[in-house]
């Protein structure tokens, strides 16, 4: 079997020793007889995959003692919902940094929610191809959120802002979660979806810090209430079983390879061999402001769309799959997530040259 070079932006890539460990285990975990799609979240058993895949979890973040973390379904999407109705009363407002479609959509779910918002800064006047520095709060602000890193646009943050004593700081880190260090001390709530960075779709992690949640609301709807899942450690009802196991192997991966900074180290050696032609032809054109240029998705054009068209057909041809770029921006996009073998990169990095001298 011959594997592809898979660029996907989500569901995205995992790592060939955790499907491999999977594969094995997919008929007998350690020997209970039964697969954990087969398993009862009752069990003992399950209760040790969870478990575990939550300490993992709160180690790598490397502040863990002061969050919980739990492990929900649908998608960061609902987190855009979650998050206002369980943090913004009805005398505060919903501030959102806009840097992105998918931090236009958590904004515009805070409306639809029945809450105040304001947007607090946004890049939307350059088509999101950077981040801002400065922002202004509006007042009585319940939090400020952002998206760390903007998968469609290739946009991500460096810094990160620095925010009021009373002010909770929030974060979508769907796509670029675990990828580096943050101080995700200064976080009060993040929440990523597990299938661009850390496993496969399905399940959602999110941490919400032990005095944060003091501020919940209450008289929520059960399944929407983070007070639900908070106190029954994900086990109100049944949850993502199978994919919070394949997430726990991944954590377990990253932390073989050396935590976060040298995860760090990797995708920056990685994001170099697309950066590095980007910066030097006159072919190849980046998008992105090169201070806010994502390691974890590369979008770029070529000087014409029909040129695009035939990169990503010769690219699959030769094994480097999903290098289309998102259908509301066109050209192409390579997202290169913790899991991206640096062999790809490299791939990719040659068939790059090789079409630029080929097609110029």
């Amino acid at each position: 079997m011959t594997r592809v070079h898979n660029f996907s932006a989500g569901p995205a890539v995992l790592p060939e020793s955790v499907l491999l460990e999977v594969q094995k285990e997919l008929i007998d975990w350690h020997g209970a007889g039964l697969s954990v799609m087969e398993m009862s979240h009752r069990s003992k058993e399950y209760q040790s995959i969870i478990d575990d895949a939550t300490a993992t979890a709160l180690r790598l973040i490397g502040c863990g003692d002061n969050f919980d973390v739990i492990f929900l379904g649908g998608g960061a999407s609902m987190q855009f919902l979650m998050l206002p109705l369980n943090f913004c009363p009805e005398d505060k407002v919903a501030n959102y940094i806009n840097t992105g479609a998918w931090s236009t959509s958590a904004l515009k779910e805070a409306v639809k929610a029945g809450k105040k918002m304001h947007v607090a800064a946004s890049s939307e006047d350059k088509e999101f191809t950077y981040i801002p520095k400065t922002y202004q709060l509006s007042e009585n602000p319940a939090y400020l959120h952002i998206t760390t890193n903007n998968t469609i646009r290739g946009t991500e943050y460096y810094e990160i802002p620095e925010v009021p004593a009373d002010v909770p700081l929030v974060a979508d880190m769907s796509s670029n979660f675990l990828s580096r260090p943050y101080d995700f001390s200064k976080f009060s709530l993040i929440y990523a979806g597990a299938q661009k960075n850390i496993g496969p779709a399905g399940v959602t992690v999110v941490f919400i810090r032990k005095d944060y949640q003091e501020k919940l609301l209450g008289n929520l709807p059960t399944m929407l209430d983070y007070k639900t899942h908070i106190s029954k450690g994900s086990m109100f009802n049944t949850p993502p079983c199978f994919p919070i196991y394949v997430v726990g192997k991944v954590l377990h991966w990253i932390e073989d390879f050396g935590g976060l900074k040298e995860m760090e180290k990797h995708n920056k050696e990685k994001a170099a061999y697309v950066y590095d032609i980007l910066d030097s032809s006159n072919f190849y054109r980046g998008t992105v402001v090169k201070e806010d240029r994502s390691l974890m998705n590369i979008p770029f054009r070529l000087p014409t769309e029909e040129l695009e068209a035939k990169f990503i057909s010769e690219a699959k041809a030769n094994r480097m799959n999903n290098l289309k770029g998102h259908r509301s921006v066109g050209g192409c996009r390579a997202s290169l997530y913790n899991s991206l073998p640096m062999e790809s990169a490299k791939a990719l990095n040659s068939f790059m040259k090789e079409f630029e001298a080929a097609n110029k």
